[in-house]
């Protein structure tokens, strides 16, 4: 059994602007605001996050068409590095950084869900657990249906940022939102360093264009159309982001945006009146709820690939025979998940590991530099891609990697510090699963002894 290659460039390039944008836009262009002073500086962090995004989207496009293959990030890591690379970045993912988002922005779905209907908070957690049950059940039934009803979610998510921008074309303008300033401007070593801090928020909302990469095998032609997907699909992302912080700063000013915890609904309010909380109420619904399609969608993909290399619970690497889906690692993650939810433990999680995206994120794009010597572009097709800037684009994406992980360190020292000890429980689990490997393979070419080769006397 093998996987469907049932998703066109249209659906992988939804894919990749669904895993992109979630909440973190209606919520960080504050963030930044309150760390710059000027609106330039502002819509610059946004403009080279979205540069340092495209570069990394760029070298998985290359990845991609080399190795158009379920698990993405996880083959890149195992074959371009090390095998321990790649199970450490899946063990990651299942114990908290995709099973901690999901149970996070379920939970953030089932508050704006709850919002719109008027109904009580007290029901968070059982709405995001149904939620994370629909979507599963979806999921489960096949990739095609998961990736239709994320092709809606993701239309329905741009129509809504798109309405956003329309309108501010005819709102009213704060005064004065280019030239103004939230404070007075800080030294030039100083607004390098508070930019540098910017940046790091701006980087975590740009994250997501892997997931693509995930759902590599079930891409129609997959070593043309997944480069096509990322690229189409981050810079339209990048377009929208951009353009929606200049929405933003139009009609609040940069000390107004770095004064609201809420940017896209104190936005939408100036602009539709009370009107405004439900529509933006609404957006955020929808792209919650789209990202919870794609998390269970895509990611479940490198639970399957660990397993088809015996490096983890074999029974995940067994494909639905009518579906073609990875269909127990569904239900391991999403189960896995629920219980996150339940006992909310997810955003304690979550912090601790905030860190590893960005870890492995320039880990992976280290891989084109060994894939280029180990596989020389002489021995690859005329026509596959090859990512632009090679290799200065790589090591400086290599590097501002590594500085965000610096900062977050730097940051949040106790909390990096367990997630670089649930990284390293995950070593002996790995080195378990690859003894018992080496030892089934020596099983398995050891003679029988009642076999016809036997030589053993009757």
């Amino acid at each position: 059994m093998s996987f469907k290659r049932a998703l066109g460039p249209f659906d992988a390039t939804m894919v990749v602007i669904g895993g992109i944008i979630g909440a973190g836009i209606f919520v960080t262009p504050s963030i930044v605001a309150e760390r710059l002073d000027t609106p330039l500086l502002v819509l610059g962090a946004w403009v080279a996050g979205g540069a340092i995004a495209l570069a990394g989207a760029l070298s998985y496009a290359e990845l991609g068409a080399v190795f158009p293959k379920a698990g993405g990030q996880y083959v890149y890591l195992r074959d371009g590095l090390h095998p321990l690379a790649g199970f450490l970045y899946g063990w990651a993912l299942l114990l908290v950084i995709e099973s901690g988002a999901i149970a996070a922005v379920a939970i953030t779905f089932a508050t704006y869900a709850l919002h719109l209907a008027g109904a009580s908070d007290a029901a968070r957690v059982p709405v995001a657990i149904v939620a994370i049950g629909v979507l599963s059940v979806v999921n489960y039934f096949g990739v095609k249906p998961g990736s239709r009803l994320l092709n809606v979610l993701v239309v329905l998510k741009i129509a809504a940022l798109a309405v956003l921008i329309g309108a501010a074309a005819f709102a009213g303008t704060h005064p004065a939102w280019w030239s103004e300033s939230r404070a007075i401007v800080a030294s030039p070593s100083a607004t390098i360093v508070a930019f540098g801090a910017a940046m790091v928020p701006i980087l975590f909302t740009y994250g997501g264009w892997q997931n693509a990469n995930y759902v590599g095998e079930e891409i129609d032609n997959a070593k043309r159309n997944l480069p096509i997907a990322l690229i189409a699909g981050t810079v339209a992302v990048v377009i929208i982001y951009v353009t929606v912080n200049i929405v933003f700063l139009r009609a609040m000013g940069l000390p107004g945006l770095a004064a609201t915890a809420a940017p896209a609904a104190d936005a939408a309010r100036r602009m539709f009146g009370t009107g405004g909380d439900v529509f933006i109420s609404s957006a955020i619904a929808i792209s919650t709820f789209g990202f919870l399609d794609l998390a269970i969608l895509a990611p479940t993909r490198v639970y399957y690939a660990m397993a088809a290399d015996r490096l983890f619970v074999p029974a995940l690497a067994t494909l639905h025979p009518r579906f073609g889906t990875p269909s127990l690692a569904i239900i391991v993650q999403s189960t896995w998940s629920c219980v996150l939810a339940l006992t909310g433990s997810y955003e304690q999680l979550a912090n601790y590991v905030v860190f590893a995206d960005w870890i492995f994120f320039g880990l992976t794009v280290l891989t084109v530099l060994t894939f280029r010597r180990t596989l020389l572009l002489s021995r690859r097709s005329p026509d596959a891609f090859r990512a632009p800037g090679y290799p200065v684009v790589q090591i400086a994406f290599v590097l501002i990697s590594l500085a965000v992980v610096a900062s977050v360190i730097w940051a949040a020292p106790s909390e990096a510090a367990k997630g670089a000890l649930i990284l390293g429980l995950g070593v002996p689990v790995y080195y378990w699963y690859a003894r018992a490997r080496i030892g089934a393979s020596v099983n398995s070419t050891t003679p029988n002894s009642t076999t016809p080769n036997s030589t053993t006397p009757n």
